[in-house]
């Protein structure tokens, strides 16, 4: 092991099973870290700046109606903000990690959150503004050309990938140090669902961007559609491994 290696595991306790679990993964980092204190503190100014009617707070009914439009634009951001931080969360509880990489990869997710806020709320506003008739949302690309449409879907999904892609080599990094950490069979197992979990909406995104690149601009919209397409693969993806994990244990036996 590098010296680095050494560090990680002398910080370890020396009897990880103690460590209290979840999912069967055994807790390495149950302490607040300043890094995850700053990570933390920065979703939640994310979604401040995300509150309805930001600029001023409405001084009449008709003021005040006009803001709620923008609710539902609200509440599915911050659900998507939501899985993000769960995403890194999770790592963090895990792994327990604060080398030079993970703090890098942390530091570049904070700086992809604050600018991945304005394209999220804007097409989830459209989005709202096309399923309602115009009820609630804002219509964002009503006036906009074919190519600012393109650019906005484009962004939208340069951020959401480069978020996957953040938390996917957050994960990829604790995979490299599993030795250090000290990885039981089963835990390698989880940490190896979490690359494959974290790879579905990279690639999602991906896609999305082609799309947006290449449809017709009256099919522009599929390129934010495809996105829903995850609400059917992650939970495969978590059943897959579920009984993968089912299964290897009982060989073990």
């Amino acid at each position: 092991m590098t010296v680095r290696d050494e560090e990680i595991a002398s910080a370890l306790p020396a009897n990880l099973d103690a460590l209290p679990r979840r999912g069967g993964f055994r807790l390495r980092g149950l302490e607040m870290t300043r890094l995850e204190t700053f990570i933390d503190a920065a979703f939640a100014f994310a979604i401040s700046m995300l509150v309805i009617a930001a600029q001023q707070i409405p001084d009449n009914l008709v003021a005040l109606l006009a803001a709620f439009r923008n609710v539902p634009a609200f509440v599915t951001s911050v659900i998507v903000l939501g899985i993000f931080w769960r995403g890194h969360w999770l790592w963090s509880r895990r792994y327990g990690l604060e080398d030079g990489v993970s703090i890098f990869l942390s530091w570049a997710m904070l700086v992809t959150i604050l600018i991945y806020i304005y394209p999220l709320k804007a097409i989830f506003g459209a989005m709202w503004f096309f399923v309602s008739h115009g009820q609630v949302g804002q219509a964002v690309g009503l006036h906009a050309s074919a190519e600012q449409a393109r650019a906005l879907f484009a962004i939208y999904a340069l951020g959401f990938g480069a978020i996957s892609l953040e938390i996917l080599l957050l994960n990829l990094r604790a995979w490299q140090l599993r030795e250090p950490l000290r990885l039981n069979a089963r835990e390698k197992a989880m940490t190896r669902a979490e690359l494959s979990g974290w790879s579905m909406p990279l690639g999602v995104a991906i896609l999305s961007l082609v799309l947006a690149l290449v449809l017709p601009i009256e099919q522009i919209v599929w390129s934010g559609w495809i996105y829903f397409s995850l609400t059917l693969l992650t939970p495969l993806q978590r059943i897959f491994h579920k009984r993968r994990l089912i299964a290897e244990a009982e060989i073990e036996i």
